[in-house]
């Protein structure tokens, strides 16, 4: 019997509760139901064969990438150190257009193997070859939601509406996928990349569709000022003038927001993903966090794509949240440790409708079990704290989704990493120098 067949325990290490206080017990997982069935003390549960050792170690939720660009990891690296409009323009989209299906299925097998070995159990991702990212969640273990993503921009009518109509056909077809791990978004990448016609024609189409929404939005000033001069309306009162900000909705990015768009967002209880490696990278400013929680918005973390960060590492967004929080806000309190790794959590999942988050009966059994015995967790003042601004991805010994194991002591056990890398590696070159001229 594997551990996802049937009932195993955790056993041996401490558990981070939903309170965000950290305790001595194990945790018993229903690997065939995928579900945590008791977190106790490990005298008051019951006698199991199979266990997944947990010494010296904490079992936290697994986390959640609640935005990102996963097989963009075939461009880590390839551009950096300019502007958001001319890395897009100059680098990142002349290599995207000739990205075949294949390809997008290696950058992705790459960037779940990156997520799966420091912990993360679920990510939300709008690309293109959608289909080919269905396959690698079902293929892996992981659980995603995914839409493909809408450009009209530089486009004839025909192409534009194309374009919107597979990203409805995608929410609908592969809704369920991955037997259920799979959910879907509309995703529409901007509102400055995606013209007013078709927002207003295709958005309620989504609604009917009955699939949330998801958007870039607020990122830089120099989407921010086109709008207001175009409209004279602010970003998000615009979006919701087109049918957008639904409570299911969430955007990524929110940089610069003003007052009345947080309460708006506080309204109409649409998410923020918060991705502040990539706000950073790209010079966009930061992101009023504080401000966003202390109004009620929901707020997630994400890494964006490994071509602005460099890495999907949730640890090192989440140490980038409690810290650039602070900055934004001229407060030391701001985004406390425990915010940021619930933001990363049980935050994303909230974001995502997807289950997870939360350490307790009857949850989903997405977890990730972190080693503490490492010098720079030493002592153990505050786990939480450690996990915050100490952790990093290598610190995590294994990660289980939906009740399957898929790294056991630093063993990953859903795809072969070694061949995932040359792959990955081989289609990255051909596409660059496909797009580049240079063959």
């Amino acid at each position: 019997m594997t551990l996802s067949d049937g009932t195993y325990r955790i056993a041996g290490g401490h558990v981070l509760r939903p309170d965000a206080t950290v305790g001595r017990a194990d945790v018993l997982v229903d690997g065939s139901a995928g579900v945590v069935e008791a977190v106790g003390d490990p005298d008051d549960l019951p006698a199991v064969d199979a266990t997944l050792d947990a010494t010296d170690g904490l079992v936290m939720p697994g986390l959640v990438n609640a935005h990102t660009h996963v097989a963009m990891t075939l461009l880590r690296g390839y551009a950096d150190d300019k502007s958001l409009d001319r890395w897009l323009q100059e680098d990142v989209w002349p290599v995207e257009g000739v990205l075949e299906p294949e390809d997008v299925r290696a950058g992705a097998r790459l960037g779940v193997l990156e997520m799966i070995r420091s912990g993360t159990t679920a990510f939300a991702d709008m690309y293109f070859h959608m289909e080919q990212v269905a396959d690698v969640v079902a293929e892996t273990g992981l659980r995603a939601r995914l839409g493909h993503g809408v450009v009209t921009v530089g486009k004839d009518d025909d192409a534009a509406r194309a374009d919107f109509e597979e990203s409805l056909d995608v929410a609908r077809d592969l809704d369920g996928a991955a037997d259920g791990r799979v959910r879907t978004m509309v995703a529409p990448h901007s509102l400055t990349t995606v013209g007013t016609g078709y927002l207003d024609e295709f958005i309620p189409r989504a609604r009917e569709a009955g699939v949330p929404v998801h958007l870039h939005a607020n990122e830089t000033r120099d989407e921010v000022e086109p709008l207001v001069e175009a409209h004279d309306q602010r970003p998000l009162v615009y979006a919701r003038d087109r049918g957008l900000l639904a409570s299911e909705d969430f955007l990524a990015h929110g940089v610069h927001l003003d007052g009345p768009e947080v309460g708006l967002l506080a309204e109409t209880g649409t998410g923020v993903v918060h991705c502040p490696a990539s706000n950073m990278k790209l010079a966009s400013g930061m992101a009023p966090v504080q401000r966003l929680l202390d109004a009620g918005v929901p707020v997630a973390l994400g890494t964006d794509g490994a071509a602005s960060n460099n890495d999907l590492s949730m640890f090192d967004e989440l140490r980038d949240a409690a810290m650039l929080g602070k900055l934004a806000a001229d407060d030391a309190s701001a985004v406390p440790a425990a915010t940021a790794v619930r933001m990363a959590t049980a935050g994303g999942a909230a974001v995502l409708d997807l289950p997870g988050g939360r350490v307790e009966p009857g949850a989903a059994a997405d977890l990730a079990v972190v080693d503490l015995d490492a010098a720079h967790l030493t002592p153990r003042h505050d786990p939480v704290s450690h996990l915050a601004y100490a952790a990093s991805g290598h610190d995590v010994r294994h990660t289980v989704c939906d009740g399957r194991v898929l790294m056991r002591d630093r063993e990953v056990l859903a795809l072969d990493p070694e061949a995932t890398k040359r792959e990955a590696t081989r289609r990255s070159r051909d596409a660059v120098s496909r797009a580049t001229g240079d063959e």
